[in-house]
């Protein structure tokens, strides 16, 4: 494998990464909060199931980055295999950041939180203070604007109270 070859897919790693942040704004916003409410209306109810409705979404999101690594495999594409890694490494950061950071779905938080870290899940808190699917700010994940920088930032120890 040539240098040019890994610095190429290493774009297209992080311009899939970039690229999904879109997509989930995009879904989050006008399909989750759409005509999937039946299902995303789970994730904005205070509840102490372990699994949700939303959860599907993860399925449904993990498809592309499953059939790209397939179809990348049996043809052989890097390029392909490339865009399989971004989405599944966008998968992976919404795991960690909203599923246990934000929500305390497995009981971690990182000792060290930088400003930008607790933007966005000030960010995300300002998402779930309303629990119908209008009205609701701040659909995406990787991105918070200046505004939801917390005054005072006071970080939710409860799944239920980040509902």
């Amino acid at each position: 494998m040539s240098i040019s070859l890994i610095i190429i897919c290493s774009l297209i790693v992080i311009a899939t990464f970039l690229f999904w942040e879109f997509v989930a704004w995009f879904t989050h916003k006008y399909i989750m909060h759409g005509v999937l409410w039946i299902w995303h209306k789970s994730h904005h109810t205070v509840h102490d199931h372990a699994l949700e409705k939303n959860d599907w979404f993860a399925v449904v999101f993990s498809l592309p980055s499953i059939g790209l690594f397939w179809f990348s495999s049996a043809t052989n594409n890097a390029y392909l295999f490339a865009v399989a890694l971004g989405i599944l490494c966008y998968g992976l950061f919404y795991l960690v950041f909203h599923d246990v950071i934000v929500h305390q779905r497995v009981k971690w938080r990182p000792a060290k939180r930088s400003k930008y870290l607790q933007r966005m899940i000030n960010a995300h808190y300002v998402h779930h203070a309303k629990h119908t699917k209008e009205g609701c700010e701040a659909f995406g994940f990787l991105y918070a604007p200046k505004k939801y920088e917390p005054k005072k930032f006071v970080l939710k120890t409860e799944r239920q109270e980040t509902q």
